[in-house]
């Protein structure tokens, strides 16, 4: 097991000197390895700069150390992704189910409320230390463009074995397509993954998933740094209905 060492502003449009997180998803049950590359590129043809609302900054308590290896750390800026044009955020109030149906803080439908804010009142929490999952129901097949993760936000840390997959079958026994893993251990028992551990902060963590279709998002973490829980603010699917 690792070690555990109120406005809104609207994303802008890129521009030159923006950062363009455009790293590829992968199309097959076997790929692996979604995550914001630090690429730059401008949207080609038929693509558009994806946007979003990012919660304010808000840190509270002392920071704890972050002991991982490759670690990545907080963007000092908003990532941006190119997406096909006609995406849009499909997750809104959409049902969500885990692993544990009953968080120790929260409810699951907080995961897609809409609501990034840090503080209390905007997480949900489930006991740590093992794979824990939470899942969202699309309620129909389509392209996925990307998908935008945030957790605890308000303290910088890193969580342990973020995996993220897509699949048609509401159990994930068959069609799974991993679009991000950085489970660099397979302490998660779903192997090890491509991408790298990352600090929290709350700009989210953007993935480019590249237009795999797909009805079920499912996301995984055992812990974090700074304790065994594990937290979820909001979780936000794009995609092309």
């Amino acid at each position: 097991m690792k070690k555990n060492t109120s406005v809104y502003f609207k994303l802008a449009s890129l521009s030159a000197s923006a950062l363009l997180f455009s790293a590829c998803g992968g199309g097959d049950e076997t790929s692996s390895g979604g995550g914001n590359s630090g690429q730059t590129a401008e949207p080609a043809a038929g693509e558009i700069a994806l946007t979003t609302e990012i919660p304010p900054v808000q840190i509270e308590g002392t920071p704890m150390p972050i002991e991982v290896p490759n670690l990545e750390q907080a963007p000092k800026n908003a990532p941006q992704l190119a997406v096909p044009e006609g995406t849009e955020l499909v997750s809104l109030n959409k049902p969500v189910t885990g692993s544990d149906d009953f968080p120790i803080i929260g409810e699951l439908e907080m995961i897609t409320d809409g609501e990034k804010l840090g503080g209390e009142g905007y997480y949900v929490e489930f006991i740590g230390g093992l794979p824990q999952w939470v899942q969202i129901d699309l309620e129909e097949t389509i392209p996925v463009e990307a998908i935008w993760v945030w957790h605890f936000h308000s303290q910088a840390r890193a969580y342990h074995d973020v995996i993220v997959q897509l699949s048609d079958d509401p159990t994930f026994a068959t069609g799974v397509t991993t679009v991000f893993n950085n489970d660099y251990d397979n302490s998660a028992g779903l192997g090890i993954g491509k991408d790298k551990p990352y600090v929290e902060s709350n700009f989210g963590k953007a993935i480019d998933v590249n237009s795999i279709p797909a009805r079920y998002v499912r996301l995984y973490a055992t812990s974090n740094t700074s304790s065994d829980s594990i937290h979820y603010i909001e979780v936000e699917v794009y995609g092309r209905p």
